[in-house]
């Protein structure tokens, strides 16, 4: 859907309040063609583990994606094909990046640190992420990944402002539409090319787990949350 003046409308994102003193906030992003209120079933379980901690669930547009023969679904920016291949919207990619920056200035605004906020997501929304923690002027508490990638025409972005920032990353080693290939690629680009040491990141694969989340790396989700929160 777009306006009048064909920019896409933005919904408010689904905001979950913490249920004790506020000390945190965790930005999740979701996928291609989902939405971002669906995540919050998912996630109850870790919520309820982090009772001080704000939940924000932004909203991608709905917007012709190549992938889907240019039907319009929620999407941060278009995909062509899955695995992802080198097609790079950088306007939809910039658009997106500045839509959860302001995000994170509207809880630097409310008296929240930036090391208090976590960025994370699934698939598309694990990419946003990354791209948007690794290239922010912030510094934040940490970023995680649920089936991620990193797109390889953002890296370089990332190489000039040399980030070091806490890395979960979860992958399912049965995954099809996000190889675990991809995941390896990334973890050896955060290590080998951004130097990000092995103590802040975390790699976590999943046998038989296909393009999904399960519990295991839910459990494992919450327990690096918790950590780094600490």
């Amino acid at each position: 859907m777009a306006s009048a003046g064909g920019s896409p409308i933005r919904e408010a994102p689904l905001v979950i309040s913490p249920q004790e003193a506020h000390h945190a906030t965790i930005i999740f992003i979701h996928g291609l063609g989902q939405r971002g209120a669906s995540w919050k079933p998912i996630l109850q379980g870790v919520i309820d583990r982090l009772p001080g901690v704000k939940w924000v669930f932004p909203q991608a547009p709905e917007v012709p994606v190549a992938y889907n023969g240019g039907q319009c679904r929620p999407s941060w920016f278009d995909i062509a094909d899955l695995p992802p291949c080198n097609c790079y919207d950088e306007a939809g990619i910039t658009a997106s990046v500045a839509a959860i920056e302001e995000i994170i200035t509207s809880e630097l605004r409310g008296g929240l640190d930036s090391n208090r906020i976590i960025m994370a997501g699934f698939s598309q929304g694990g990419a946003l992420s990354l791209m948007t923690s690794l290239t922010t002027l912030h510094e934040l508490a940490g970023v995680a990944s649920l089936s991620g990638w990193i797109p390889q025409q953002s890296r370089q972005v990332m190489l000039q402002l040399e980030p070091n920032l806490p890395v979960f990353w979860a992958h399912g080693k049965a995954d099809t539409e996000v190889p675990i290939s991809y995941g390896e690629d990334s973890i050896s680009f955060l290590r080998d090319s951004l130097n990000i040491t092995a103590d802040k990141i975390v790699f976590r694969t999943y046998e038989g787990l296909e393009h999904t989340v399960n519990n295991e790396e839910l459990e494992d989700f919450a327990a690096w949350l918790s950590h780094v929160l600490a």
